[in-house]
């Protein structure tokens, strides 16, 4: 039996600012069952890749992609935020609807070669996930594809990351 993940995907009005829906998978995690059939969907993407490593970046893409490494049976690393990280590390910003993010990962997370799939909750405007991607090549990592519960496809994330492979359980588009 096939699951509809919009099920499990609270859809929370004017959160965090008026006029933003903001797609909460807090639900989708409640539920052991719809957990379990959303981290083996992307095992089961991740399968022919031959992946290595998966990247998440914080938080939420530890929430999506520490599973999907454990069932795998490969390393998950971590891209934070500054300050979490207690060795060098290569860092990466992206922008943000007003300011600058950037995120770090420890500079031996990735051996030159390794083949990765980068995870996270949802793909929005693509910043986030451009700025994995660049952590990852930076230290010689290939990105063989990336993974998300949640496209809000309006927001038009895919195109700045179109040059790599993408699954996704769910799309919205627009309220």
């Amino acid at each position: 039996m096939a699951i509809n993940f919009k099920d499990y995907i609270a859809s929370v009005p004017d959160f965090p600012e008026p006029g933003i829906v903001f797609r909460d998978i807090s639900p989708l995690m409640a539920d052991g069952a719809a957990y379990a059939a959303a981290t083996d969907e992307i095992v089961a993407y991740a399968k022919d890749k031959n992946v290595e490593m998966i990247v998440g970046p914080e938080a939420r893409g530890f929430i999506v992609g520490c599973p999907v490494a454990y069932k795998l049976g490969v390393g998950f690393a971590p891209a934070r935020k500054k300050g979490k990280l207690p060795r060098p590390t290569v860092s990466a910003s992206y922008d943000l609807e007003y300011g600058q993010a950037t995120l770090y990962l420890h500079q031996d997370a990735i051996r030159p070669g390794q083949r990765v799939l980068v995870c996270d909750d949802l793909l929005a405007t693509g910043g986030t996930i451009a700025a994995t991607i660049e952590l990852v090549e930076k230290l010689g990592g290939v990105v063989v594809g990336t993974a998300f519960l949640v496209e809000l496809s309006d927001l038009h994330g895919r195109d700045k990351i179109k040059d790599y492979d993408m699954f996704t359980l769910t799309t919205y588009q627009g309220k």
